[in-house]
């Protein structure tokens, strides 16, 4: 996924010429972002090595496109429902939790579907936001939000072609796109110019192959999770409960007036609920245990003010809790390391991270096990930390929590009407089960072995764009 932090100076004096070159848009999103030195240095290269975006697009322009405007159908059942992914959806890891829409209406816009080895760009909201499409998005449906450009592999390998658009050269000219004041948009014919630089059939292979191996890694950690948790379930002797809610129907449930001392609010005593807890409780005691037992520490550090600094070299990656959901987490800015209190912040491959609030059709309540940056960086105090005494002892908290058995624990013990939030004490009292050392061993493994795919995976990538942008680099050097 291909964006990095920048500074944009606000101050910078624009030539009448480049206005020309920039069909004479006068804001100042084309000569701001970065995209005119990208394109002065692209321009570097010989004609025969750059091509336009269309040039290399399936059907030329028809190969860029959003998906369709439709009135939207939602189902609950999987026999009737494709999985449907929006603009902020694309960027995550863990897409088992996605809205459906109608086979039918899917059926009737084939258009809305999506294949492998596609760059899909957020194009409306927040600009220029990529990922590359995996095996496991392969046949999900998506929604207008977002560009779709799909390579003609008989031009140009696909892998290549994400890593070029995502790197340092290719971002800023993508952003330069943009049009809107308050809500931001991009459309295809903005981008289909764009310049594409051709390196050679071994670089441009040699990308691809690292890029495809990132989805590759990726495919596998999310399979690797299911796993886990069906075998957590499955020894434990608990039912599977769908990952997709079923929730058109009223959610009505019977509580005991003993309950209502203590808690008063619906979902805490829905059937949402209910349905993990039950089977749980049922449980032998010797077969559970709450995650405040099995965890070192639970921990939700204080607010502090923020020192953000520019310099990477000086500083540390701070995230928030929404980007830690992202295939690859993006730091909000850099915090001094040697500010007073960091190490509370730091997090480690030890530590599952639970967003304490947020929408409860949103990201609260859902545990992340930290990969990529995200290890040795500084997370919010928005992010409750689950600290463990081991990697394996982290990757079965992980996998338990993540589970829905746990996240239906989660969500509902939130508190509040207007944001939910979650605290340290409710997490304590969240149950699980307790197994035999040697399933909390592979299990527990599996959690830890997912985060250090989605690790590599990022690394993968890095050296995709990496050597894209030195070859870019030389070429336009040779030819000063």
């Amino acid at each position: 996924m291909g964006w990095g932090m920048k500074t944009t100076r606000l101050d910078l004096p624009v030539m009448a010429s480049w206005m020309e070159s920039n069909q004479r848009r006068l804001d100042g999103s084309p000569y701001l972002s970065g995209a005119f030195e990208a394109k002065v240095i692209l321009e570097r290269l010989p004609k025969e090595k750059r091509q336009h975006l269309r040039e290399v697009t399936q059907g030329g322009l028809k190969g860029i496109f959003n998906g369709p405007r439709f009135a939207r159908s939602y189902v609950d059942d999987p026999d009737y429902g494709v999985p449907f992914l929006g603009s902020t959806d694309i960027l995550a890891a863990d897409l088992s939790n996605l809205a459906m829409i109608s086979k039918k209406q899917v059926k009737a816009r084939p258009e809305l579907l999506i294949d492998e080895g596609w760059t899909l760009i957020t194009c409306s909201g927040t600009i220029g936001r990529m990922v590359y499409s995996r095996a496991d998005m392969k046949g999900m449906a998506g929604s207008q939000h977002f560009m779709r450009v799909v390579p003609d592999r008989t031009k140009i390998p696909p892998g290549y072609l994400y890593a070029y658009l995502s790197s340092k050269f290719g971002v800023p000219l993508v952003v330069s796109g943009t049009y809107g004041a308050i809500i931001q948009h991009i459309e295809p014919h903005h981008i289909a110019d764009l310049p594409v630089p051709r390196l050679g059939d071994a670089i441009e292979a040699e990308v691809h192959e690292l890029v495809e191996e990132a989805a590759k890694l990726r495919t596998q950690a999310s399979a690797l999770l299911y796993s886990a948790i069906q075998k957590l379930e499955d020894t434990a002797g608990l039912p599977h409960l769908p990952r997709n809610y079923i929730h058109s129907e009223p959610d009505t449930s019977v509580a005991s007036s003993r309950l209502l001392v203590s808690r008063l609010d619906g979902l805490f005593h829905s059937s949402y609920h209910k349905s993990a807890l039950d089977p749980l409780t049922k449980l032998p005691e010797s077969l559970r245990t709450t995650v405040g037992e099995m965890a070192k520490s639970i921990v939700e550090p204080t607010r502090f003010k923020r020192v953000q600094v520019d310099n990477a070299e000086h500083g540390i990656p701070f995230f928030g809790t929404a980007s830690i959901m992202w295939v690859e987490p993006e730091p909000a800015y850099y915090i001094p390391k040697k500010m007073a209190g960091i190490n509370e912040y730091v997090v480690t491959g030890k530590t599952v991270l639970i967003p304490r609030s947020g929408q409860l059709s949103g990201i609260i309540g859902h545990p992340v096990l930290p990969y990529g940056p995200m290890i040795g960086g500084a997370v919010s105090e928005h992010g409750i930390r689950v600290m463990a005494d081991s990697e394996i002892i982290a990757g079965y908290l992980f996998i338990a929590l993540v589970s829905e058995y746990g996240r239906r624990q989660l969500k509902p013990r939130a508190f509040g009407s207007s944001i939910p939030t979650l605290d340290v004490n409710m997490i304590c009292q969240v149950i699980i089960p307790k197994l035999p050392d040697q399933y909390i061993e592979e299990i527990g493994d599996a959690g830890w072995q997912t985060s250090q795919l989605r690790s590599k995976a990022i690394e993968k990538e890095h050296q995709a764009r990496k050597t894209v942008e030195t070859a870019i680099e030389k070429g336009a050097a040779s030819n000063l």
